[in-house]
């Protein structure tokens, strides 16, 4: 048994809860953890030469953990030496090891897209949660942001823009036009009975 380090124990001993801690807690218990690793084994470095690989399941929780927040790899190496909450999720005590680093994500990542495990990962969750009763489908997300204009009429009609409307967001009018933005690289997932 590993003695845990003095951070470790501060924050053991922490009275609140976050969002963060919440919404990993619940990851926790609703992502098939056995199932996927299970899926992803025959493909991960054993480790036979040369430095030994990190655990197959530490690097599966850094990457949804990178793909829940958005996170690019060198900001996933932050956030785990920042975060207490994700630190604790993916199973890292910076008492007694460094996090994995920004090159070590990548290259699992590069190991998911060379053996297209990221749809057999899809395929073993929407597998899990159709036993369960409930269906995950990929969908975009879509941002709607107002672009403010003035409201000007100095133009050869002597008329506004008829692309131009107005809209009121948190009591005040606006005057422009919306933009409906779609991220390229986002993909997010709803739950669906």
């Amino acid at each position: 048994m590993q003695q845990i380090s003095f951070a470790s124990a501060e924050y053991l001993g922490k009275k609140r809860v976050t969002r963060r801690e919440k919404f990993l807690g619940e990851m926790e218990q609703v992502v098939p953890w056995a199932r996927l690793l299970e899926a992803l084994e025959p493909y991960y470095p054993k480790g036979k030469r040369g430095r030994p690989p990190i655990g197959l399941e530490r690097m599966l929780r850094l990457y949804f953990v990178q793909q829940w927040y958005g996170l690019s790899d060198e900001a996933l190496e932050d956030a785990v030496s920042d975060s207490a909450a994700i630190r604790n999720f993916v199973g890292v005590d910076l008492g007694h090891e460094e996090a994995p680093d920004a090159t070590t994500v990548l290259k699992f990542r590069r190991l998911l897209e060379k053996h297209k495990l990221t749809a057999v990962l899809f395929e073993q969750i929407n597998a899990h949660l159709r036993e369960r009763g409930l269906m995950m489908r990929e969908g975009t997300m879509v941002d709607a942001t107002i672009i403010n204009a003035p409201t000007s009429t100095k133009n050869r009609d002597k008329a506004r823009d008829p692309e131009m409307h107005q809209t009121k967001k948190r009591n005040q009018w606006y005057h422009g036009m919306k933009a409906h933005v779609r991220p390229e690289s986002r993909i997010s997932f709803c739950f669906t009975r």
